[in-house]
């Protein structure tokens, strides 16, 4: 194999190239950083480029800032492998991945008790995830209202959604993209979620709908979305409106069914008229699926669905994406009839009792006040009660050296005055995996508390005991998350 030839740095301004490192073995010119190299190079130079730059990212299992999940049987990596080069948007192509799609926007229409008989299909659609989801529900609101005044021979131009201002920034997105008024209830120091009568007073004839979380990303609680729906039906009965309600329930979806069976919060009330959903966080599969389900096929302007024809057959579509991969849809398939409701349940449960074992022991430091509710995603929520030495950035800052990402980050307005640490429960955080993150915090705590001033950070030598931190790639890894990463603040993911 021909071996490129070397050049001094100077010739090439390595500022503006990778490195190539290990991969010498079979290349010695380093690549330019921001333009395609002339030649092509060796794969396994390749593989050893890319393998060696991605070593710096954080460890998944440790990233207790995301609900995404990162770990799912070998058995379904393998069949997601499988099925990398399937384009799910040709269905003529591959109509079992459309086949297998259907099937899971039943289940969990029927999962969130749409009213359904029982050959009826529901109405829904995969999407990239719940992002998209919500862009999908917002449009369909804005139309069916757009064409409800229309109709009516009254003004469509200025719609708006009432929210609470703990929503994820998709919202705001959807907000500014489709030219819709974001009007949001300010949350107050204690209740961190929406207050459905706050809600209620910010209606008007041109709000499309009123959008509940069911998981708020902040803390994890749920909001009231049955006593918003008597409220809205009682308003909506005075004055003649018809405002419907859209449920986040982006990560409280695949939580509330099988913890809280005999909480109304879906299609049980009658308002709610559509809920989006991530495949990706308690839907347990890896990034890259979400679900939106309306009610009924009237939840849905028709005028929504593009019908297409240049792939073989008619095609109806209705996502913001065209080419997706069905490697995800066919994750989620997997996971709905390899666990079925029982082995979700016990898997969400396992959580929560991780999450309530967390909370107690991190009560007994007297460090922390509990931000997260026992109902509510499976997550630990908390802040300092005394910040007079150090803050919740200085110990996520401490945190990261012991190898976890517990994100920092302040409430939504009005109470940003409150800073909190967020951490998320996922399947693959286990109670071995409890122990030893609360024996690092408990350490964390105790070098910060013998110091003075903020910022205060951990001895190197002394954070190598815990085994974590122990490799030059792992100082490398701290120096460019220091760079790069402590400028976030937002645990929203």
């Amino acid at each position: 194999m021909v071996i490129s030839g070397t050049s001094t740095e100077e010739e090439h301004g390595l500022h503006h190239a990778v490195d190539t490192s290990l991969a010498y073995r079979y290349i010695q010119n380093p690549l330019p950083r921001f333009c395609m190299p002339e030649w092509e190079i060796p794969k396994e130079a390749a593989y050893q480029i890319v393998n060696d730059e991605l070593m710096l990212d954080g460890n998944p299992r440790l990233n207790l800032a995301s609900f995404v999940t990162t770990w799912m049987e070998p058995e379904c990596d393998k069949l997601i492998e499988e099925s990398l080069n399937k384009n799910y948007i040709d269905m003529d192509e591959y109509p079992i991945s459309t086949e297998l799609q259907d099937r899971c926007v039943n289940m969990i229409a029927r999962l969130f008790n749409a009213p359904l008989k029982e050959e009826e299909e529901a109405v829904g659609v995969s999407t990239a995830g719940s992002s998209e989801a919500i862009m999908l529900a917002g449009l369909a609101c804005k139309r069916k209202w757009q064409n409800k005044r229309k109709a009516e021979g009254k003004p469509f131009e200025k719609p708006n959604i009432v929210t609470g201002a703990n929503v994820q920034v998709c919202w705001e997105k959807f907000a500014q993209y489709f030219e819709v008024e974001l009007r949001d209830v300010k949350i107050r120091e204690g209740y961190y979620v929406m207050d459905p009568d706050k809600a209620i007073e910010l209606i008007d004839e041109n709000t499309i709908c009123v959008c509940a979380i069911l998981g708020s990303t902040y803390n994890g609680e749920f909001e009231d979305i049955r006593r918003l729906n008597d409220l809205l039906k009682k308003k909506n009965a005075e004055t003649g409106w018809d405002i419907p309600i859209h449920v986040d329930a982006a990560s409280g979806g695949f939580v509330a069914p099988f913890l809280y069976p005999q909480l109304k919060w879906d299609f049980r009330l009658p308002l709610v008229r559509s809920i989006n959903v991530s495949g990706h966080k308690y839907g347990l599969v890896y990034a890259g699926v979400g679900w939106i389900i309306w009610r009924t096929k009237q939840d849905l302007p028709e005028e929504l669905t593009f019908h297409i024809n240049y792939l073989g057959v008619d095609q109806p579509t209705f996502t913001l994406n065209f080419s997706k991969g069905a490697s995800q849809i066919i994750a989620q398939y997997y996971q709905l009839i390899r666990l079925g409701f029982q082995g979700y349940q016990a898997i969400i449960k396992n959580c929560r009792e991780n999450a309530l074992y967390l909370t107690r022991e991190l009560k007994k430091t007297g460090k922390f006040h509990i931000l997260s509710k026992e109902m509510g995603v499976p997550l630990v929520a908390l802040s300092l009660r005394n910040r007079s030495k150090y803050n919740e950035h200085d110990v996520s800052d401490n945190l990261r050296r012991h190898g976890w990402i517990v994100p920092a980050y302040t409430m939504a307005p009005d109470a940003e005055h409150v800073h909190l640490l967020r951490i998320v429960i996922r399947e693959d955080f286990n109670r071995t995996m409890a122990g030893r993150l609360l024996k690092d915090i408990h350490a964390v705590l105790g070098h910060l508390d013998s110091r003075t001033g903020y910022g205060a950070l951990v001895p190197r030598d002394e954070m190598e005991v815990s085994g974590l931190i122990h490799t030059s790639r792992t100082r490398r890894t701290w120096k460019l998350w220091k760079k790069h990463g402590m400028l976030k603040t937002n645990g929203v993911c």
